[in-house]
């Protein structure tokens, strides 16, 4: 490509994290950052934990009351169960209650990193099968005692959302990257996006990381090493095991997965994570690429993720 056809981007700070942006053709940056403004305030509107105000919290709030949801929230709710019926429970939007009792009660921007304070482990999740979801008429009840959390899920969905919305409306290749939930719709460049890896997907230098060619659907990276916290002497992270309230036994860092949508990439890394060495054997049932890093640095591939180039770009 020519300095003229190089694709264009911007990044900015949304939803407690590093957005980013990117366009094959550079004069409709403008359109596609409307569309993913759009986006970006909806899902927050919708699904976040933190604002009070939010359709979330309203509904977490007076549990054990029937509410009728608006369209996006109803989307991402069928979205987080269906993540909790493929993996068996293994994500699960049901650990609101641990998830908050683990400390991560308001936004991480306003955590205290070190805390001498006791961890209080709330105990295994309700799961998602209490959850009382008229899909047709958009009805909820969630039994007393459950909180939700679309944390697994939601900026997934916003990524898919924002990245099909702008090659619609762009006609042109988009990428959308929200803190490592990343999807792209429409004609990727030649060669395809090239995607550099890391544990803190906002970390300034490329040049040593291994990377990735994506040219449709969705990557995906969680991990156990940026957003942290100390509680009562504990190493304390977002990534929750629904079977016990509490994080999971440290096995894997960081694990990358590609699929045919950032949700479904998501929902497997998240699983992935929770589930330790069980899911090597998990990722090639499913046969999705992916790529996990041992607390140890080691890595494993499988499913045809390919061995480590660098120099890419993010």
């Amino acid at each position: 490509m020519t300095a003229a056809t190089q694709p264009a981007s911007v990044s900015f700070r949304a939803l407690g994290t590093t957005a980013s942006l990117l366009v094959t053709d550079p004069g409709t940056l403008e359109e596609a950052r409307r569309v993913l403004d759009a986006e970006l305030v909806a899902i927050d509107e919708a699904c976040s934990r933190f604002r009070p105000d939010s359709e979330l919290s309203r509904v977490n709030a007076a549990a054990g009351a029937v509410h009728q949801v608006g369209a996006l929230f109803a989307e991402a709710l069928d979205v987080a169960l269906q993540a909790a019926e493929t993996t068996e429970g293994v994500v699960d939007p049901t650990v609101g209650s641990a998830v908050s009792a683990l400390g991560y009660d308001v936004t991480f921007a306003a955590l205290r990193p070190q805390d001498v304070s006791p961890v209080r482990v709330a105990g295994p999740s309700a799961g998602w099968r209490a959850v009382e979801w008229d899909r047709v008429a958009r009805r909820l009840r969630l039994p007393r005692g459950i909180s939700l959390d679309f944390g697994a899920t939601a900026k997934a969905l916003a990524a898919d959302r924002a990245a099909r919305r702008a090659a619609g409306a762009t006609g042109c290749g988009v990428l959308v990257n929200l803190g490592g939930d990343l999807s792209v719709a429409g004609q990727a460049p030649p060669g395809g996006w090239r995607i550099a890896l890391a544990d803190d997907h906002a970390a300034p230098d490329t040049e040593d990381r291994p990377t990735v060619s994506v040219t449709g659907g969705g990557l995906a990276t969680s991990g156990t090493a940026v957003r942290t916290w100390r509680r009562g002497g504990r190493q304390l992270h977002h990534i929750v095991d629904p079977a016990t309230g509490d994080i999971p036994a440290p096995v894997w860092r960081t694990v990358s997965v590609a699929a045919g949508s950032c949700v479904a990439a998501n929902t497997a890394s998240t699983e992935a994570v929770v589930l330790g060495e069980r899911a090597l054997a998990r990722l090639r049932n499913t046969g999705l690429p992916a790529r996990l890093v041992r607390v140890d640095g080691s890595v494993v591939r499988v499913c045809g993720w390919p061995e480590d180039t660098v120099g890419g770009a993010r």
